[in-house]
């Protein structure tokens, strides 16, 4: 044998014996996998051709008192397109009339879509936008059209399906309602959304999937399957027609006092509910939306709307009666080196503690709670804490802001706190926690806790119902409700809030006019204030409390309670037993034109013109049902007192004018 030969039959045997080894090691490899890791390597393959995947539950709707929906959840589609996996002969054969299609449904040129997807299928775009949140209806149109028809293989068509929560009635009340937080989509914090969101949430399920051809899924059968369960729906108290009447009436107004911000609040006197409750707030250019919860969240120095509360304290601790003299003196006034004010140019001189509340006088108010509770001043916020205004209302909607109110030891105190609160400063409330103390009033002293939701429902069953939950079931005596109710009247009628009385309607309630901000150095230039109504409808039998607050009115324009916040309180009060009554029975009219065009100063005068029917007017006062009736052109008789409790011809039945209508009272 040669040296070569032997050369490379050497070569050989290494050869042989690397891929032996090689062999070996394969083996043992082999044996390791099936053996050892064999378990570990089908778990792994297990995990990578089948997945569990979450089934979305269906968030419950929310509802109005009648049952209108206020949020809904709802699909939005995103329409893209593969440009790459279409094939040469189906673009050219389809895109032009799918361009065409496109125009028709989107608005841009058939040729802009033409460039677009030839342009898309140059650069191998596989992800296209073509269509943003289209509705299902439309997402069903796009799907039939051509190209798009061959599937998204063939066609090309790729969508993006999500759900998103929807508001039926727009912006209105949106802030109650809640919105879903973009940072983080699903979840829900604010508003009736935020409060009831283990009801509406539901609970999502899991379905095990298995991977196939071309990425795609398809289920399998897996006996720990678990299907979603739909949240509830949830039936509100806000109704329609009052919130849309209280959202206008303060936008006008907050638009012409060009106001930083402001709220309305209408409760339901008897039950708590809640029927309609705006936010607005101004933006830069000038424009007012439902920006913050201020009705439930922002606590302010209520100014002279207190004074009601410090005049009851006094009266039911017995230090006063409302017929006591009180000095006013010319206006002015000092308390403990601090000098107090009267609006009034002059001041008021003597007048009686009932007169002091109708014309909102603050050295009155001042005088009367400083002389009766200086010695002891603590008694005097034992009983404002006995009707309840140091606690929070403990609503399920979230972000309440808490009452603030200061006693002696308190970092808040001083010699001049007991003057300053008697007149609403040195404490802080919300405008519903203020709103309540006034319903409680109302409602002859039973303080009832503000509702917001009547039922729970699933499948139009009823799951659960809220009643009506009382907070103190008499705050004061019978005979302290009833001298500031009747205090309340006549602030109205011959008081502060007199620019708002009116013959054709009965309201009681009390104004209040706060400065804010004072303590920063740039007020006496820039001064800023807090306009504000609340009270109660009609004044006798109440049916509605509101609450009205403006912050940082124009001055140019007004800054008194009476004059900003004043006549949004009215327009809502007569819209809401004037117009609201007839909307069910005078078909032939149309909503809108009864709440927007006809102005409600004109109602009564057009009444006649305009109706054709009886309206109902039990449980009205008897001076609004005969003016209403009156001015209808009907003859009205009279039997009793008080309010009607009988009408003799049917509402909803047609008349003639000079038809007599007797109404019995009670």
């Amino acid at each position: 044998m040669s040296i070569s030969e032997k050369n490379i039959l050497n070569r050989f045997y290494f050869v042989a014996g690397c891929m032996f080894i090689f062999a070996i090691l394969v083996a043992i490899k082999l044996i390791n996998i099936q053996f050892v890791d064999g378990e570990k390597y089908r778990e792994l393959a297990l995990k990578n051709t089948t997945r569990n995947f979450i089934i979305s539950s269906n968030r419950g709707n929310i509802y109005s008192d009648d049952g209108s929906l206020l949020a809904t959840s709802v699909p939005k589609y995103n329409i893209r397109f593969d440009a790459v996996t279409v094939s040469s002969s189906n673009f050219k054969k389809h895109i032009p009339s799918l361009s065409k299609e496109l125009s028709k449904m989107l608005g841009k040129s058939s040729s802009y879509y033409q460039n677009l997807f030839r342009k898309a299928r140059t650069n191998k775009n596989r992800f296209l936008l073509i269509a943003k949140n289209l509705g299902y209806s439309d997402y069903l149109k796009v799907k039939r059209f051509p190209l798009f028809n061959l599937g998204p293989y063939k066609g090309g068509i790729i969508v993006e399906q999500r759900t998103v929560r929807e508001h039926p009635i727009g912006k209105i009340a949106e802030r109650i309602v809640g919105n879903e937080i973009r940072e983080r989509p699903g979840s829900y914090e604010v508003g009736l959304e935020g409060a009831f969101d283990e009801l509406l949430r539901g609970k999502d399920g899991r379905r095990l999937k298995q991977k196939i051809a071309k990425g795609q899924w398809k289920p399998v059968y897996d006996e720990n399957e678990v299907e979603p369960q739909d949240g509830f729906d949830i039936i509100s108290t806000i109704n329609i027609n009052i919130q849309d009447i209280a959202h206008h009436a303060l936008l006008k107004q907050l638009e012409y006092y060009e106001a930083e911000h402001g709220c309305v609040i209408v409760m339901d006197v008897k039950t708590g509910e809640i029927k309609a409750i705006s936010n607005l707030g101004r933006t830069k250019l000038g424009t007012y939306y439902e920006k913050l919860n201020y009705a439930v969240g922002e606590s302010h120095e209520p100014g002279s709307t207190f004074k009601v509360m410090s005049l009851m304290a006094a009266l039911e601790d017995k230090i006063i009666d409302t017929s006591v003299i009180v000095d006013t003196k010319s206006g002015e006034k000092v308390f403990y080196g601090r000098k107090i004010y009267d609006s009034h140019k002059g001041g008021y001189g003597k007048i009686s503690v009932a007169r002091v509340l109708e014309v909102s006088s603050n050295i009155g108010m001042a005088t009367i709670i400083d002389e009766g509770y200086s010695k002891d001043p603590k008694k005097f916020i034992i009983r404002l804490k006995s009707f309840g205004l140091s606690n929070s209302l403990g609503i399920p909607i979230k972000g309440e802001g808490k009452p603030v109110l200061p006693g002696p030891g308190h970092k808040l105190w001083s010699k001049n706190a007991l003057p300053s609160i008697a007149y609403g400063y040195n404490l802080r409330l919300t405008p519903l926690q203020t709103l309540t103390f006034y319903n409680a009033i109302a409602n002859n002293g039973e303080m009832v806790k503000p509702r917001f939701i009547s039922e729970v429902r699933a499948w139009n069953m009823s799951v659960k119902t809220f009643k009506k939950e009382i907070l103190n079931p008499k705050i004061c005596s019978e005979e302290t409700i009833l001298q500031i109710q009747d205090i309340l009247k006549n602030v109205i009628k011959r008081g502060t809030g007199k620019s708002l009385y009116s013959t054709y309607f009965s309201m009681a309630g009390k104004t209040g006019t706060a400065q804010t901000e004072y303590w920063k150095p740039d007020w006496n230039e820039n001064k800023r204030y807090v306009s504000s109504f609340v009270g109660y409808f009609p004044a006798e039998n109440p049916k509605y409390s509101c609450i009205v607050i403006i912050h940082k009115p124009s001055i140019k324009k007004g800054y008194y309670g009476a004059d900003v916040s004043g006549p949004v309180f009215k327009h809502i009060a007569q819209k809401i037993f004037t117009v609201l009554p007839l909307i069910s029975e005078v078909s032939k009219i149309e909503e809108e034109d009864i709440l927007v065009k006809l102005d409600y100063e004109d109602y009564y005068s057009n009444a006649q013109k305009q109706f054709t029917k009886i309206p109902n007017v039990i449980g009205m006062a008897g001076m609004d049902a005969v003016s209403l009736l009156e001015n209808m052109g009907l003859k009205v008789k009279i039997v009793g007192n008080g309010t009607v409790s009988k009408q003799s011809i049917k509402s909803g039945s047609t008349f003639k004018k000079g038809n007599q209508i007797i109404l019995n009272l009670s």
